[in-house]
């Protein structure tokens, strides 16, 4: 199903309606999505920069929150850990697919990539025939990307669709900015956070998720069923509870956080 709803039933605040949240408070678990929220997007994946300064937040708010901070992304963690050199994190990759702890325990979803094979050579002739689109292998799910080529989202969406009624139910499309991914039923950022909040350092906190795109808005009805803050970033219809205007202002929020004086010993 290309662009399924994620919100369970909840109302949908359109545009800019949605408010500032409030401020940030070390006492809480940190969920972040990366592209689009801690760095600006580009055409391609490999185009983006996270900032020094921003790695250097991400480090600081998990000492202040006392290790309770995890990036919660459509990337693999083998490319988040590109982004996040030597930074020893929670993280979530291909929407949930994979996750690692930051003592370096994983879990995966799933029986791997391979049942995508078939989608993969179909999507990739595609690529071949039409400038500007991009094909990302993730490894458990493939994207095509058509940031650069706007014009072809009517026949990207067909041939997506079409990969995915050959695939079957066990397998669904989501649309996000520029972008249509193809993944195993059943898994997404919502999932994943809830695993993390289960348990230490993240258990008995007040859960928050900062998102920008369509694939988070599982990931902010989890959130807002455990009473914390869903972060919409920018522009859009979301469930989401508060809004941030763009990058910047969402490390300028995190960062308030960080002041704090004396930050929870961690669990």
């Amino acid at each position: 199903m290309i662009g399924r709803d994620a919100g369970g039933g909840e109302a949908v605040s359109r545009g800019r309606s949605l408010e500032a949240p409030p401020a940030a408070d070390c006492r809480w678990a940190f969920f972040l999505d990366v592209d689009g929220t801690l760095a600006d997007l580009a055409n391609a994946p490999g185009e983006v920069r996270i900032p020094r300064a921003t790695r250097d937040l991400v480090s600081a708010l998990g000492e202040a929150t006392g290790g309770a901070v995890a990036l919660v992304s459509g990337r693999s963690i083998s490319d988040i850990d590109r982004m996040f050199p030597s930074l020893e994190l929670h993280v979530a990759g291909q929407h949930g697919s994979e996750r690692r702890d930051a003592r370096g325990r994983r879990w995966t979803s799933g029986s791997g990539g391979r049942e995508l094979d078939a989608a993969r050579a179909r999507l990739a002739r595609v690529v071949a025939r039409e400038r500007g689109l991009l094909l990302e292998d993730k490894g458990r799910c493939i994207a095509l990307h058509y940031r650069a080529a706007p014009q072809l989202e009517t026949m990207v969406l067909d041939e997506v669709g079409r990969v995915h009624a050959e695939l079957g139910p066990e397998f669904e499309t989501l649309r996000g900015k520029y972008v249509v991914e193809v993944r195993r039923s059943g898994v997404h950022k919502g999932a994943a956070i809830e695993a993390f909040m289960a348990g230490p350092p993240f258990v008995h906190r007040v859960p928050v998720f900062v998102g920008d795109d369509l694939t988070d808005e599982h990931g902010f009805a989890v959130v807002n069923a455990l009473g914390g803050h869903s972060v919409k970033v920018g522009d859009g219809p979301s469930i989401a509870r508060w809004r941030l205007a763009d990058v910047g202002a969402v490390t300028r929020w995190l960062a308030a956080a960080c002041a704090e004086e004396t930050p929870p010993p961690r669990q």
